[in-house]
């Protein structure tokens, strides 16, 4: 990954006067430092891949282990959680295999995002207007929406999120009012009843007796929720200085990413759900953990360094703001989107779910990897050694893998007959 930094700092990066601060495990970090005299000078606006595509995470929005301490920034996060859980809702209610894909895509979230962010588009409580916002859709459809939303069920938990999410609000606005404390006992008090008020609200969102989650997609955006809070618990911990806690909120969060999309790719059982959420989990996986990763090395090496050094860094003036990734209405179809299209015409459904597997679970993918070699060594297949299969891309191997499954159970059969 690349991070920029402001003007003057990333001029000194780019020239190699000042250079990106690395871990013990050579991990970069967002801080440079200058190699001359040791001193801290910045640290990182943005991030972006090894190829130059900046991060856009779908539900991270405190990117790089920074902090929105800016009332755009709050905002940022409470228009993302009142986006996911509108499509929550709309997937919830059964209306998603009829109007098409495009609704709830990742392309539909990162644009609605930006508009509610932007005030394109009213929210209230929490939620988005459903009727408003499937206009566009045929008249059959939004009748589906009207009797849907009138349904005595599908209100009350309505009625449930909406007042969680008004929890969420008042925790953000607490911590907003908390940053502006000089007591830091204060301070702390306020951020502690910040916390508190977002684990209510997080319980309402987990709650699994009043949620149907019986799709794969209405799953997803449930957990994105969850997340979007989680990661807002962990940022309190952040503000009061509590490297410890967290490191263990960070890594915590991670193992839940990965379970919660190994749960979502358990529901997936039908081609319209996959083309959803592959890109979209292509994208978690390969921003927002990524995020988090990198966040949780930035405060372990922190908590790692000498107390002379450690003050040092308290000495370098955090950035006023942090550079977002624009998203304008007439954004481009994600990259994630455009490589699920080719794949899709290398492949088939089954072994593309199996790349997603493999991508969040690594053990599922040596399993396979140890059944193709099994299977192309009786067939004379020398070239499918274990070294050169752990060479291979995660959709060579599933393509392989349900290539040598097929055949194998079709001969079975023929010998049964």
């Amino acid at each position: 990954m690349m991070f920029t930094f402001p003007p003057l700092i990333q001029a000194g990066v780019t020239s190699g006067l000042y250079e990106v601060v690395k871990n013990a495990a050579g991990v970069p970090l967002a801080i440079a430092r200058d190699p001359a005299t040791g001193q801290f000078v910045g640290h990182a606006i943005s991030m972006a891949s090894n190829a130059g595509i900046p991060f856009n995470p779908v539900s991270m929005i405190f990117q790089v282990g920074q902090i929105y301490q800016t009332h755009r920034g709050f905002q940022a996060v409470q228009a993302s959680l009142g986006v996911l859980q509108t499509m929550s809702a709309l997937t919830g209610i059964g209306v998603v295999a009829n109007i098409g894909i495009s609704a709830v895509s990742l392309w539909q979230i990162l644009k609605l995002r930006e508009d509610v962010k932007q005030q394109r588009i009213e929210m209230r409580e929490g939620f988005l207007d459903l009727k408003q916002f499937m206009k566009d859709q045929k008249t059959e459809i939004i009748q589906q929406i009207n009797e849907a939303v009138q349904d005595i069920e599908f209100r009350q938990q309505r009625q449930i999120l909406a007042q969680a999410y008004g929890r969420f609000l008042e925790a953000t606005r607490l911590m907003q009012i908390a940053m502006s404390c000089e007591d830091l006992n204060i301070r702390n008090a306020d951020l502690a009843n910040a916390r508190q008020t977002l684990n209510e609200a997080l319980a309402d969102y987990k709650n699994p007796h009043f949620v149907k989650e019986n799709n794969a997609i209405t799953k997803l955006r449930r957990a994105e929720c969850v997340w979007t809070i989680e990661q807002t618990i962990a940022v309190t911990y952040q503000l009061q200085e509590q490297p410890q806690a967290l490191s263990n909120c960070l890594g915590q969060l991670q193992d839940r990413i990965r379970q919660d999309l190994e749960d979502v790719m358990d529901l997936c059982e039908l081609e319209e759900e996959l083309d959803i959420i592959f890109p979209e989990i292509l994208r978690i996986h390969d921003q927002d953990l990524v995020v988090l990763q990198t966040w949780q090395a930035q405060v372990d090496w922190m908590r790692s360094l000498p107390a002379s050094e450690q003050k040092l860094l308290t000495q370098v003036t955090p950035n006023a703001e942090i550079v977002e990734t624009p998203t304008p209405a007439d954004l481009a179809i994600p990259p994630e989107q455009l490589l699920y299209k080719t794949w899709q015409e290398k492949s088939h459904f089954v072994a593309l779910r199996d790349v997603l597997y493999f991508m969040i679970k690594t053990e599922n993918r040596r399993d396979c990897e140890a059944y193709i070699n099994q299977q192309g060594h009786q067939a004379g297949h020398k070239a499918l050694t274990t070294t050169n299969l752990q060479q291979m891309s995660n959709l060579s191997v599933a393509n392989l893998y349900w290539y040598f499954k097929v055949r194998d159970e079709s001969e079975t059969e023929l010998a049964e007959v």
